[in-house]
């Protein structure tokens, strides 16, 4: 069985780029397609406004393209939520200064559920920070 991976990146994307650190705020995500506990492909897919809905329009938009986990390094109360509801588990990848690096941890599951702690301020409530 596969699962769809998004990695919030920086340009152009693909294993050996920059995580972006704050989800809806990157350039692109990079997909990675992971198939028995192995990278099966990677491709990209270019995040969308805010504009468009606000924070909640990258969360539909990752929805949409089938992903199942997120990694990221960043992101409000609002969004994680968002991702709770449509099914998309998302991860803390905060240490890692490449997209391959962060999938290489969550391959080894090493990484951590995002949780609250994690979250930055945004919207109309300001989360706990560390």
């Amino acid at each position: 069985m596969s699962t769809l991976l998004a990695v919030p990146s920086a340009m152009p994307g693909g294993l050996d780029a920059q995580m972006g650190m704050h989800f809806g705020h990157c350039d692109i995500y990079t997909l990675v397609e992971i198939e028995d506990g192995a990278i099966k492909n990677v491709t990209t897919l270019e995040n969308v406004p805010h504009h468009h809905g606000g924070c909640m329009a990258p969360v539909q938009h990752l929805a949409s393209h089938g992903v199942k986990a997120l990694l990221a390094g960043g992101m409000g109360m609002r969004p994680l939520m968002g991702f709770q509801q449509v099914g998309v588990e998302v991860f803390y990848a905060g240490m890692f200064p490449t997209v391959g690096a962060a999938v290489q941890a969550f391959l080894e599951g090493k990484l951590q559920p995002f949780s609250l702690e994690f979250t930055c301020g945004g919207g109309h409530q300001q989360a706990p920070q560390n």
